[in-house]
């Protein structure tokens, strides 16, 4: 069962979410948050899952909830009505493993809690290209060279395969696997599978 709270200022909101996500017989909503402290407050006493984050709220926003979120096991899916593209970077560099708007058909929605809670980090199309942009201080930094084998491996942990699922698919040792993890998390530089994932995401290795 995933394990969902949902923050949103809005009422309707929150309760229209719910009562959706309670009708999948994997997911059941554990709380709901009025503002960014209470999101934080509440993702401290109940661990949920999948945090459903709303960017604009009072007392905290939604970019100050990821922040004091930094290394909770929550994985947090933003869910915003905001189009404005500066958004996205900023709420994926805080740890957000998905960015999402609230026009989003609700089985979408639902796909991308299961898909975040199996590893994988999710954009809606405008977030992506929002991310592939070019910014006023230059383009997104080339990507890192990596073998074509790495590249394979890349795509498949941007999937949400496990290192077992990704030596079955590729025919070689689970061991083989790790070590070609290993050797991509390196070259990229960054800590773990999530961040992997969203390089891939940001380079269309995915």
């Amino acid at each position: 069962m995933i394990r969902v709270l949902i923050a949103d200022d809005h009422p309707v909101v929150r309760q229209g979410l719910r009562t959706f996500l309670d009708l999948q017989d994997d997911i059941t909503v554990v709380g709901e948050a009025g503002d960014g402290e209470q999101a934080v407050e509440l993702v401290g006493e109940l661990a949920p899952d999948v945090l459903l984050l709303d960017l604009k709220m009072p007392v905290l926003d939604g970019l100050g909830a990821l922040e004091r979120l930094a290394g909770a096991a929550t994985k947090v899916v933003v869910l915003t009505s905001v189009s404005d593209p500066s958004d996205v970077g900023p709420a994926m560099r805080a740890g957000a493993a998905g960015f999402l708007y609230k026009d989003v058909d609700p089985p979408a929605l639902v796909q991308a809690v299961r898909a975040v809670h199996g590893g994988q980090v999710l954009l809606a199309p405008e977030a992506a290209e929002a991310m592939l942009a070019t910014s006023a201080n230059g383009a997104v930094p080339a990507p890192v060279p990596l073998t074509e084998r790495e590249r394979e491996v890349l795509a498949l942990i941007a999937s949400g395969r496990s290192n077992r699922e990704i030596a079955r698919s590729l025919a070689v040792a689970e061991k083989t696997v790790k070590t070609h993890v290993s050797n991509v998390l390196m070259k990229l530089g960054v800590q773990d599978r999530t961040q992997a994932a969203l390089y891939a995401v940001r380079h269309g290795l995915g």
